[in-house]
């Protein structure tokens, strides 16, 4: 390469990896902590556009639907452990 090819690609990546090095986008409250919201997003969600009102019954029926899905697998476990096989059928599952 001529000295002036060499010149321009050197300018040329400088010029790009400044502005890159100069700017972090965030202004962060503690060291790791660096969230901001989006201009216009309300310090405090609740009462806002954002809050999703979430139903108690709803809330209560994914809860009781988690705890039923837990109890599965842990059948599907113990039946594992004790057997050497995996079974996701829970009805297939013999209660020995």
């Amino acid at each position: 390469m001529s000295s002036i090819t060499l010149g321009i690609v050197a300018v040329a990546a400088v010029a790009v990896a400044a502005p890159a090095s100069a700017y972090d986008g965030t202004k962060c409250k503690a060291p790791g902590n660096c969230w901001e919201p989006k201009p216009g997003f309300p310090d405090k969600i609740a009462g806002s556009k954002y809050d999703p009102k979430l139903d108690p019954k709803e809330v209560a029926k994914q809860d009781a639907s988690e705890r039923e899905m837990e109890a599965r697998n842990a059948k599907r476990v113990e039946n594992f452990r004790k057997t050497g096989k995996f079974v996701y059928e829970i009805d297939k599952i013999s209660e020995k």
